[in-house]
């Protein structure tokens, strides 16, 4: 039995941690964008006498340890043999919202083959996320899909994520080296900095829900939080010239949108550039390569 999926990447400009006993509930608030950049998953189940996981990333076997997770919250002790193949079309570790892409498209794909609610999948991947600090808002953002704004924590229903008007061209560059979300989470006092300028950004978002403001806010955000490394700041600063650019949190990377091929020329003099387009379908079943 096999199934594909594919799962945009997501972009988080702002976001306030908020985390609770229930993780369904849990998780952040923030606004951000899907990306038509993300993950494919092709999904192999065979009957076995024990749950085994075996997952491929770009081709190369791989822990991946989000992925994994969601899997077996996905599937309990079912005796199944699963192979998971993932390509991944932006890095990890930069804010893409990879794990979370990883992860989803797999359960989506796993769900399909086995006749399992589709919610099931999301919550599996979510949980998966938050587990092992890989992410904390991208699986409700993608279960609405398009540019966001997550009101309250948690996925749907348990939590409230807005869609925000349209679907910008954007363009993406990494200009510094991977982060690991996890760790810039232990500070405790960088946590209290991010909360407190997220929960604003989200009060004003939601009285004036425009892609315009939302990249307003998140350049402001990244700025007024110290997150933004010299190198990415000098990148936004840059790209102010041709649109809006802020950084992807929390990667060393520059999300912006306005004149495509301008700002692609521009941020490409900080790290190889690339542009897509916001998905607004979210995560779903493709059908099956011949």
């Amino acid at each position: 039995m096999r199934a594909r999926a594919f799962c945009p990447g997501h972009i988080t400009g702002f976001f306030e941690v908020c985390m609770a006993e229930d993780l369904l509930a849990s998780g952040s608030r923030g606004g951000g964008l899907c990306t038509s950049l993300g993950a494919l998953s092709d999904v192999t189940i065979e009957r076995s006498d024990h749950l085994k996981i075996k997952v491929e990333i770009d081709g190369e076997p791989r822990e991946a340890e989000v992925t994994r997770a969601a899997l077996e919250h996905l599937l309990g002790e079912e005796p199944l043999h699963v192979d998971v193949a993932t390509e991944l079309d932006l890095p990890e570790s930069q804010g893409f919202g990879m794990s979370a892409a990883g992860a989803l498209s797999a359960c989506i794909a796993a769900s399909h083959i086995l006749g399992i609610a589709r919610q099931n999948a999301f919550e599996a991947a979510h949980v998966a996320e938050i587990e092992c600090g890989a992410g904390l808002g991208d699986v409700p953002a993608v279960h609405r899909a398009g540019v966001t704004i997550r009101a309250s924590p948690g996925l749907p229903p348990k939590g409230r994520v807005h869609r925000i008007e349209g679907a910008p061209e954007v363009v993406l560059a990494v200009v510094g080296s991977p982060i690991k979300t996890s760790e810039v989470l232990k500070d405790i006092e960088l946590t209290q900095r991010i909360n407190r300028a997220g929960a604003e950004r989200v009060s004003r978002l939601l009285g004036r829900p425009t892609v315009d403001d939302f990249m307003r806010l998140a350049s402001s955000f990244a700025l007024e939080t110290d997150l933004a490394s010299e190198q990415v700041a000098t990148a936004m600063d840059a790209a102010s010239a041709a649109g809006a650019a802020s950084m992807v949190m929390l990667g060393n990377s520059v999300f912006a949108i306005g004149r495509t091929a301008e700002l692609a020329d521009i941020l490409s003099a900080f790290g190889e550039a690339r542009s897509c387009g916001v998905d607004i379908a979210g995560a779903r079943v493709l059908p099956n390569q011949a």
